[in-house]
């Protein structure tokens, strides 16, 4: 029998949070419940989840902290939670790392289906550490979606997963330019409910990570979206 996957849910109020944890059981999924941000971290450390669900506002170190704390050591899924419906609480918890972004209140549908489909990008445990599958391969770049690695100047780089999608998606399709809604329908899906400042920000955290190299980069076609640009050197 396969193992269950785990989610780490980081709630102060313990109502709601034993409330999302029964909808996951019954997806049987192994849930850990823990309510402040001094819990969470040494929580991820013990449980190792496969996904958190991480509220913003928590006593002591907040979500924002808590998932900067997290990013510095792991990469693992990160949904946030919040009822702060603003443009710029999502686009700064995107900015600290966060994969995805639920307004309170929620539905329980829709809250399983957003995990199920972050979780679908993760690699599997068993397929991780094959070297052979999908990949594109530039100088100096090599981006693997069978085991999600992304080799750059001979380095690895940590990416989470839907960094590495879009980076992927892009190198996979050079020249070729990309509306922000192309590229949220292809990497995020139908199922995720969100706006274009998304892929702005994973672009931005892609280029951080990626710096262009003579013969490609990753460009801006202003007014329209982004292209992985190959030139002839």
């Amino acid at each position: 029998m396969a193992n269950k996957q785990r989610v780490l849910i980081v709630d102060d109020d313990n109502n709601i949070a034993e409330l999302i944890s029964l909808y996951f059981i019954k997806e049987c999924f192994e849930t850990m419940i823990v309510n402040d941000g001094e819990s969470a971290l040494p929580a991820v450390e013990s449980f190792h989840p496969n996904l958190i669900l991480l509220d913003l506002m928590l006593p002591g170190i907040d979500g924002y902290g808590v998932c900067k704390e997290i990013r510095k050591s792991s990469q693992v899924p990160i949904i946030m939670l919040s009822a702060k419906g603003e443009v710029f609480d999502k686009v700064l918890g995107l900015e600290l790392g966060a994969d995805d972004y639920i307004i309170k209140p929620f539905d329980s549908k829709e809250l399983v289906a957003r995990v199920k489909a972050v979780l679908r990008r993760q690699p599997a445990p068993a397929v991780a550490e094959e070297i052979q599958g999908e990949y594109v391969q530039y100088e100096d770049l090599l981006i693997n979606l069978t085991n999600y690695s992304v080799v750059y100047c001979g380095k690895q780089v940590d990416m989470p997963p839907k960094e590495l999608e879009l980076l992927y998606y892009l190198a996979k399709h050079p020249n070729q330019v990309f509306t922000r809604e192309q590229l949220l329908d292809n990497i995020w899906g139908y199922e995720y409910i969100g706006d274009t400042r998304t892929v702005d920000v994973h672009v931005k955290r892609v280029r951080e990570k990626i710096k262009d190299r003579a013969n490609w980069s990753i460009a801006t076609v202003w007014g329209i979206g982004y292209k992985f640009e190959v030139k002839k050197v």
